[in-house]
């Protein structure tokens, strides 16, 4: 609510007037702030600004301000907030400009079971499709760079242990990750993220034909042992499927929620729904659905189709009452990008693609935002020992 305090500085007539323009000003405010929307709203999320709690308050010596405190970082998308903002001010009869003042900190959420977050990391975010050739590789390493994108410390960890694919994305095919001490490795920096990955330890043409003690063990290491410095989000591109590697995760690794990928056609949204139940088997929050290739833009005349069928993705969120983060086009440009070692986002986070992506990420971490926080740490100090009489 906006607080005006106005002085008698002059005749009756003079205070009158100041108080009837202060309760324009703050109508105005009132109105703008319902009106103002932001690009990443979704179900299950603030649609307003007023709804998201800003408060409006008079500029001492300048425009009107509105202040913003939000749990997920929006540094790059701050102006993209600005023009929603002004857009609706001025459709409430404001004039000249209103000025946003955003903060946000990123907290740690609750994790599954008596687990704890990990040190150096605040929030673990799986990203699983429980179906191979669904494009989910792809779009965790975008969600990654436009965490980054918008001011978040952010790392990826690449699971998927038989077909690692992250260190071609991200452009660091043939790196090696350095080991100060013998025992951990230093995470490799790959477009502003920390990145660790079996790919970038192992010879990329070597197959990994290990069985599931190997599998869970490597995962141990990659995790355990890579010195994460200080992350607020940590997205781990997990294999397909349903096995050892998801059930170590689950036991062992602390989770702050995941995300589904699919596309629309029928095969996949029925390995969607079971990767959906093992999450919540294993007590795992998921955050939402994403619908990759949802239609197909032609790169000759930008006809678009439903190569995978139509509305999938979005029937099946509101069946099983989740968020439907965002729906994706198959683009041959999204393939490009990610074979050239520069995603989308990195490449042009302001094409209707790199867009696309980050409205995903931002919704992820929206929606991970409103989860109970986690206070574990608070009191992991304490020890009860039984008295000696």
């Amino acid at each position: 609510m906006l607080d005006v305090q106005c002085r008698a500085l002059g005749p009756p007539d003079t205070v009158k007037y100041v108080t009837k323009m202060a309760g324009t000003l703050q109508n105005q405010l009132e109105i703008a702030l319902n009106e103002a929307q932001f690009p990443w709203a979704q179900q299950g999320l603030a649609q307003s600004f007023a709804e998201a709690g800003a408060a409006g308050e008079p500029g001492s010596d300048g425009p009107p301000q509105v202040r913003l405190k939000l749990g997920y970082p929006v540094a790059a998308s701050q102006q993209r907030l600005q023009q929603n903002l002004q857009q609706a001010w001025q459709n409430a009869g404001g004039s000249g400009a209103v000025k946003l003042v955003v903060e946000s900190v990123v907290r740690r959420h609750a994790v599954q079971g008596t687990l704890s977050p990990l040190d150096g990391i605040k929030n673990i975010i799986a990203v699983s499709s429980a179906k191979g050739g669904v494009g989910k590789s792809t779009v965790a390493v975008n969600i990654a760079l436009a965490l980054q994108h918008e001011g978040a410390r952010v790392g990826i960890l690449d699971a998927d242990i038989y077909g690692p694919s992250q260190p071609i994305m991200l452009g660091v095919a043939g790196q090696q990750p350095v080991s100060k001490d013998g025992k951990t490795f230093e995470p490799i920096e790959a477009l502003g993220l920390q990145m660790m990955s079996i790919g970038c330890i192992v010879d990329t043409d070597q197959p990994m034909v290990w069985r599931g003690p190997m599998v869970t063990q490597a995962l141990n290491q990659l995790l355990f042992q890579t010195n994460w410095r200080d992350l607020d989000y940590l997205i781990v591109d997990m294999p397909p499927g349903t096995g050892d590697i998801q059930l170590t995760l689950a036991q062992k690794v602390p989770v702050s929620g995941a995300v589904i990928v699919t596309t629309p056609q029928d095969i996949a949204l029925a390995d969607a729904v079971r990767g959906m139940q093992m999450f919540a088997k294993v007590k795992i929050p998921v955050l939402g659905l994403v619908e990759n290739m949802s239609s197909f833009v032609c790169p000759g005349c930008g006809e678009v189709t439903a190569l995978f069928g139509h509305g999938g993705g979005v029937a099946t969120a509101e069946q099983h009452g989740m968020a439907l983060l965002g729906q994706l086009p198959l683009d041959i440009r999204i393939r490009e990008e990610a074979d050239r070692g520069r995603p989308t986002v990195a490449a042009d986070p302001e094409s209707p693609q790199g867009l696309a992506f980050r409205n995903i990420a931002l919704t992820t971490v929206a929606l991970l935002a409103q989860r109970p926080r986690d206070y574990k740490a608070a009191f992991g100090g304490i020890k009860v020992e039984k008295s000696e009489r």
